[in-house]
């Protein structure tokens, strides 16, 4: 499928840590601009430092779909997160509200963002983010053993 909001968890059945529902509006995504997202994740572990996330892209290119440079890897996500926000000030909003973590480790539990407003700033996108559709895979894992994995597509219109 070419252009739309869609997602799907590419895990398997045993990864911990599964995304319930997701919701993005408007469809295409534009930026600068406002953007409304409602999500619900559910995890049966409790996941602690180091987090790695790895995502790796691709963007419909006309004639199918054309890789995104390499993946990016980050070793430990909890240590970007402790420098955005630092250790023992509360979460931003509307995180706050809504009891959602922003420090590792995250407890076993749900999740749950109602409808959510979020301003996106004009911000240099890489050269080749341009308006198009794209499809973004994020996997987290902890000491090899995969914890989530998840599959978006979307479309953006700068």
């Amino acid at each position: 499928q070419v252009g739309g909001f869609a997602w799907e968890n590419c895990g398997d059945r045993t990864d911990p840590v599964v995304l319930q529902s997701l919701s993005v509006a408007p469809d295409p995504i534009s930026i600068p601009g406002s953007l409304r997202v409602s999500a619900a994740v559910s995890s049966s572990k409790a996941m602690a430092s180091p987090l790695k996330v790895r995502a790796e892209g691709e963007g419909w290119g006309g004639r199918g779909w054309d890789r995104l440079g390499e993946p990016c890897t980050y070793d430990d996500v909890c240590t970007i997160l402790d420098n955005l926000i630092p250790p023992g000030t509360t979460c931003p909003e509307p995180l706050l509200t809504y009891g959602i973590p922003c420090h590792c480790p995250f407890k076993a539990g749900s999740y749950s963002l109602p409808a959510s407003d979020f301003v996106l700033p004009d911000v240099e996108l890489p050269a080749w983010m341009t308006n198009g559709n794209y499809r973004v895979r994020v996997a987290v894992s902890s000491s090899g053993e995969e914890l989530a994995c998840v599959k978006l597509a979307f479309s953006l219109q700068s």
